[in-house]
C-alpha cells in the first residue's frame, strides 16, 4: 500500500472537484495534484489558477493528470457525476453515476493503483461500496465521505444555538448520507458535560426533545437549502473531503464520520454507511461502535434498510 507520496489525483473537475483542489491548495495539504475531468480544457485552465495560489500556501505541484498519472497516488479522490438538483434526492442519482464510478474504478486500478480511494459522488454510501466492490481493495483504503460534512453542520447549529466554540461541540450525525441521517444526541456533549445537561442547566423547563428534533430536521434539510437557493452545495463538502485528505496524508488518527464497511459493527455486514471511525495513513482504521439509545438503534436499523434495499436493486449486495 502507498502510504507515503502525498500524491494526490482527483477525478472529477465541476463544482465539487474544483472547491476541493481549491481547499487542498489553499490548506497546503499534499505534495503533488493532478485533476482528471472529461473536459480536458478545464483541468489545464485550473491547475494554472490553482498554482498562482501556491506562493501564500505551501509547495505543490498542480497539474492536468490522466489515468496513468494514478498508479503512485496516495489518495485518488472521486467527485465525477451528475449533481444532486432541486427537489431530487441523493438516492436517486444513483442509476446515472453508478456506471461511471465502475468505469473509473476500473481505470484507476487498471495502472496498478494501491492508495486509497476517497469517494464523494452521491449516493455516496452505495457508492462507497461500489467502489470497494470493483476495486478489489481491503475496506480500509475505500472510505467515502459519508456524514462528516453532516456532522459538521450540526455542531455548527449547536455552537451557534449555544454560544460554544464549534471545536469544544462533540456530537455526530450517523447513518446514510441522505434523509435518513440522525443525531446521536444521547452521546452528544458540550465539553466534558452532556449535551442534555447542558440544556437544561441552562433552563429546567427546556423543551429538550423538540431541540433535537427541531434541530436534527434543520440539518437533514440543510442541503435542499442551499441548493433551492444557489442550485448545488460544494464549499462545505470540498472542506470536508480536504480535512479527510488531511487525517489520511498527515496520519492524524481523527475520528470522522466517514462512511465505511461494516463488518458487524452495529449488528449490520456489508453495508458502507456514515459511522464514528479512525482515519490515518492507513485509511479507515477502526470503527467506532458508540452506544445508541433505543430509538437511535431503530434509526440506524432504518437507514441501513434502505442502503441495503439499493445495493440489492443494482446487484452490490453480497
Amino acid at each position: 500500500m502507498n502510504t507515503e507520496s502525498r500524491k494526490i489525483i482527483l477525478i472529477g473537475n465541476g463544482c465539487v472537484g474544483s472547491s476541493y483542489a481549491f481547499a487542498v491548495t489553499l490548506l497546503g495539504i499534499g505534495k503533488e495534484l493532478g485533476i482528471i475531468d472529461i473536459n480536458k480544457k478545464r483541468t489545464i485552465g485550473d491547475a494554472i489558477d490553482l498554482s498562482d495560489v501556491v506562493s501564500y500556501s505551501a509547495p505543490k505541484k498542480i497539474y492536468s493528470a490522466e489515468f496513468s498519472d494514478c498508479s503512485d497516488a496516495q489518495i485518488v479522490v472521486i467527485s465525477a457525476g451528475l449533481p444532486q438538483k432541486e427537489g431530487q434526492t441523493r438516492l436517486e442519482l444513483l442509476n446515472s453515476n453508478l456506471n461511471l464510478i465502475k468505469e473509473i474504478v476500473e481505470n484507476v486500478m487498471s495502472t496498478g493503483f494501491n492508495g486509497i480511494f476517497l469517494v464523494a459522488t452521491n449516493p455516496v454510501d452505495i457508492l462507497t461500496k461500489a467502489v470497494y466492490k470493483y476495486s478489489g481493495l481491503p475496506k480500509n483504503q475505500v472510505i467515502g465521505s459519508g456524514t462528516v460534512l453532516d456532522t459538521a453542520r450540526l455542531r455548527k447549529e449547536l455552537s451557534q444555538d449555544l454560544g460554544v466554540d464549534a471545536r469544544n461541540i462533540h456530537a455526530y450525525i450517523m447513518g446514510e448520507h441522505g434523509d435518513s441521517e440522525f443525531a446521536v444526541f444521547s452521546q452528544a456533549s458540550i465539553g466534558p458535560i452532556k449535551l442534555r445537561e447542558w440544556l437544561t442547566d441552562m433552563n429546567p423547563n427546556f423543551d429538550v426533545n423538540f431541540y433535537f428534533n427541531k434541530t436534527e430536521m434543520k440539518v437533514r434539510n440543510t442541503a435542499y437549502d442551499i441548493i433551492n437557493l444557489k442550485g448545488s452545495t460544494y464549499y462545505g463538502i470540498a472542506r470536508s473531503l480536504a480535512k479527510i485528505t488531511k487525517a489520511i496524508l498527515d496520519d492524524d488518527n481523527s475520528i470522522m464520520t466517514v462512511s465505511t464497511l461494516l463488518e458487524g459493527e452495529y449488528k449490520e455486514n456489508n453495508i458502507c454507511i456514515g459511522v464514528p471511525a479512525v482515519v490515518n495513513k492507513y485509511g479507515v482504521v477502526k470503527v467506532i461502535d458508540m452506544e445508541l439509545d433505543d430509538i437511535e438503534t431503530k434509526k440506524f436499523k432504518e437507514s441501513s434498510k434502505i442502503i441495503k434495499d439499493r445495493l440489492k436493486s443494482c446487484n452490490l449486495q453480497d
